[in-house]
């Protein structure tokens, strides 16, 4: 009797780890395509906004329009660029997350994490020094911290699941 109640408790351990890792995955996976979604709104606003980035309206009072024409491809070019790169990161999170994290595979874990870190390490405090344009904080970064803090209990949930296997 008491070997049978101890593969019960343990067969409901291994369901609830399997559980911390499917639903850890899936909001890994879930800020993987948030960061796709930032992404493409910064993408979008080059073209058919402001042509600046969300939450940034004019440089110093002047609009993309007010700007050298130089200056202003220059600025969507790099736009464009950012955009692709912040989509592609997403991409990748989501299909590691998604594939590999829900296989219990430690390495897709691991890259995912990596793939978010590095550019979040580089990106973010650039926005933390002195202010040499006016931007509003909540929409610029606010999408970003938002899908970070998401990645973060997904990536802590799927850690305790991962870790007993």
């Amino acid at each position: 009797m008491a070997t049978n109640q101890s593969v019960a408790d343990e067969q409901g351990e291994q369901v609830q780890y399997e559980s911390q890792v499917r639903n850890g995955a899936a909001l890994m996976a879930l800020a993987g395509i948030a960061f796709v979604g930032y992404g493409v709104v910064f993408l979008v606003l080059n073209f058919v906004g402001s042509g600046f980035e969300l939450g940034v309206s004019t440089l110093a009072g002047m609009t993309s329009a007010d700007l050298d024409p130089a200056v202003a491809y220059y600025i969507s070019h790099l736009h464009v660029a950012t955009a692709a790169f912040i989509i592609s990161t997403g991409i990748a999170i989501a299909g590691l997350s998604w594939y590999g994290v829900r296989q219990r595979l430690t390495w897709a874990w691991a890259t995912a994490i990596v793939a978010a870190v590095v550019g979040l390490v580089l990106a973010l405090p650039m926005h933390w020094t002195e202010d040499a344009f006016a931007h509003d904080w909540v929409t610029h970064l606010g999408p970003i911290y938002l899908a970070t803090i998401v990645f973060v209990v997904g990536v802590v949930l799927s850690y305790r699941g991962l870790r007993t296997a």
